[in-house]
């Protein structure tokens, strides 16, 4: 077989897995949707929803959050209504893991109210596409301006459109992680 044939093979498995295509994005926005007037009643936030391939297997992970915190209590609740639903309502291929889980220090921001929210706390954003050079940056939110996550990098201040942010979250004042 030759090299380019083998290509071509890798690339139609590859489209042929939702974990590569959109289907991913589509299953966590169908989770949110399911999973907000849940934790509304609840009084509960849902933060962010993420489905993906790991070395365990699938994850659908479900981060929460309210004032004050959300506690063990209020992650086993929601855990247990929403698998529930999810039983009844997603279609999925395959087998998956559900976790429910508070943000923690490292919070993932996705939506226009969470970038205000935060102003003044220092953030790592990834880039859809590259700006100026560069996907990654990190710096202090400054709060979101039409539509444009204004963050201050060093001594300059950069305008990230809100729909090219693959990826976002607060970093802690004592340590790093990257996206």
């Amino acid at each position: 077989m030759t090299r380019k044939r083998m290509k071509g093979k890798k690339k139609d498995r590859v489209s042929a897995d939702p974990f590569f295509s959109a289907d991913r994005l589509e299953i966590a926005e169908k989770v949110r949707e399911i999973a907000t007037p849940l934790c509304e009643s609840e009084g509960v936030e849902v933060v962010h929803v993420e489905y993906q391939r790991e070395q365990t297997g699938k994850v659908l992970r479900v981060y929460l959050d309210k004032p004050g915190g959300v506690t063990l209590e209020d992650c086993t609740s929601i855990s247990r209504q929403l698998s529930d639903l999810l039983d009844v309502c997603l279609e999925t291929r395959g087998a998956y893991s559900l976790e429910v889980s508070s943000p923690g220090p490292n919070r993932p921001l996705g939506k226009s109210e969470d970038f205000e929210a935060f102003k003044g706390h220092k953030a790592l954003i990834r880039s859809a596409r590259p700006m100026d050079g560069r996907k990654n940056f990190k710096g202090i939110l400054m709060g979101v301006v039409e539509n444009r996550v204004i963050l201050k990098v060093e001594d300059k201040t950069v305008g990230i459109p809100l729909d090219e942010i693959a990826k976002a979250h607060l970093i802690r004042e004592d340590g790093e992680r990257t996206c």
